[in-house]
């Protein structure tokens, strides 16, 4: 059993230094890893990618992180991305990372994503260059999380998003936002490595549970939603063809 915590739109400001922190104190106990889906600041400074970086350091297990579009709000996600590797954080951006875990290695492959919409109602990369361009960041984006899912060496796969691969963890916001909250072409590319789980955040008022077109579960871990410090996920490697064996939310 390989034991996952995760947590999205953390959010942090200068004036939120070590509050997320004491909520973390049991996680070691409790899980394998940490997985982090992005938004860890609220306008993307240097600054506050600091107070990420503290609240995230030293807590007795691999953090691994992605960033999402309020990090790259003040065009300073280079170096949030070195603040938070500084503190031993490990940041994807359409790669991956393989850690061992009591023995069973855990591959987590993914990136902030994009945008585009649902199979019905979405973009496409046709007519003015700003939308070719809008869609085709996501197609290049998805081609790189399955080229990295694929090659992962590991007995669990997990993808590691901020923008959502399915339309069911968005139920709940407008379904006018739902092109700007995440991308079926995502989807599609975690559908074809048949990761455990696919894990993002993003939609604040979205909703926890849901799955790809092609059944692999989704869930959508932003604080807002999950309501906890960290949502906990138990992947067994012995049940393949239902990886989540259990299903359980940390206390604050």
């Amino acid at each position: 059993m390989i034991r996952v915590a995760a947590a999205g739109d953390l959010h942090v400001g200068a004036d939120m230094a070590g509050a997320y922190r004491e909520r973390l104190g049991r996680l070691a106990g409790h899980a394998d890893v940490f997985l982090v889906a992005g938004d860890l600041t609220r306008h993307g400074t240097v600054e506050e990618g600091r107070v990420a970086a503290g609240e995230l350091r030293d807590l007795g297990v691999p953090v691994i992180a992605v960033l999402g579009n309020h990090d790259y709000h003040s065009d300073q996600e280079d170096e949030i991305t070195g603040v938070l590797t500084e503190a031993g954080v490990t940041v994807l951006e359409g790669d991956g990372t393989v850690v061992d875990c009591d023995g069973m290695r855990l591959g987590v492959a993914g990136g902030k994503g994009f945008g585009g919409g649902f199979e019905g109602r979405c973009a496409s990369d046709f007519g003015e260059p700003e939308m070719k361009a809008f869609i085709r960041h996501t197609k290049a984006f998805a081609d790189r999380l399955g080229t990295a899912l694929l090659e992962l060496d590991a007995d669990m796969r997990v993808s590691l998003t901020h923008y959502s691969p399915a339309e069911d963890t968005l139920e709940g916001e407008p379904p006018e936002i739902y092109p700007f909250l995440g991308s079926y072409l995502m989807g599609e590319a975690i559908d074809a490595a048949r990761p455990a789980l696919a894990i993002h955040g993003h939609a604040h008022k979205g909703t926890e549970k849901g799955m790809t077109q092609g059944g692999v579960r989704v869930r959508n871990v932003a604080l807002p939603v999950i309501q906890h410090a960290y949502a906990l996920y138990c992947l067994d490697v012995a049940e393949a063809a239902a990886p989540v064996a259990e299903e359980r939310v940390s206390a604050w």
